[in-house]
């Protein structure tokens, strides 16, 4: 998994980090809510685990502007407010779990990985759109500006999850992550071929450039 945690106590989030990196999750930390709003905002993960008192921007502000956003992430907030009204409120703020400290570190491995295997709330897209770019993932098929493409299934899959991420960076340890399922590095260009190979495909015949590459970060693909 993928997972951002948001707190602002320096030893919580060392002691989680060291924990989820233990069992090989990427994790990334963070100690400010709009620190944290933008980065969740262009960057892909699983879950986020969110302290309710944040500095910037609490953690109720920082999941709800999420919500509106469009950002359906699962997000368990862990915090030492532990009242049933404040549990209430953080789920109706558009939290999806909430466990009150001190914790025992396997039970929120265990509400983490809940929380992933749980399948998105709204009904699954059967069809992406990216300006002129159509991608049917019922019919296998792509067309840009009424054209038909041709891709390969890693070529489909590699576009799916850019079209899925319009906007954001995605890095390289991302796609072979979520495109080719590896959790180390391989040390060949096997992204930066696809990339070429797919960007030859949707991108040159065409006037307007989708697919971006994102100097030192990774690609973004966008109108």
């Amino acid at each position: 998994m993928r997972i951002l945690v948001v707190e602002d106590d320096k030893r919580t989030s060392d002691y989680m980090r060291k924990g989820f990196t233990e069992r090989g999750h990427v994790t990334d930390t963070l100690a400010d809510g709009r620190d944290a709003l933008a980065h969740a905002s262009r960057e892909f993960y699983d879950v986020l685990v969110v302290d309710r008192m944040l500095p910037g921007l609490d953690g109720l502000a920082l999941v709800k502007a999420l919500r509106a956003s469009g950002i359906t992430t699962p997000v368990l907030f862990l915090t030492a407010v532990g009242g049933v009204d404040d549990r209430v409120d953080g789920l109706e703020a558009g939290g999806d779990d909430y466990l009150v400290k001190p914790f025992a570190f396997s039970e929120l491995m265990a509400r983490l990985n809940a929380l992933a295997r749980r399948p998105p709330a709204q009904t699954e897209k059967t069809k992406l759109e990216v300006f002129d770019l159509e991608l049917d993932l019922v019919r296998r098929h792509c067309r840009r500006a009424g054209h038909p493409i041709d891709l390969v299934p890693r070529e489909f899959a590699l576009l799916e999850f850019l079209m899925r991420n319009e906007g954001r960076v995605v890095t390289r340890t991302m796609l072979l992550e979520r495109v080719w399922e590896l959790h180390f590095d391989p040390q060949t260009s096997v992204v930066e071929t696809h990339i070429s190979r797919l960007r030859t495909k949707i991108d040159k015949p065409f006037d307007h450039q989708l697919l971006h590459t994102v100097r030192n970060t990774g690609y973004s693909l966008h109108a």
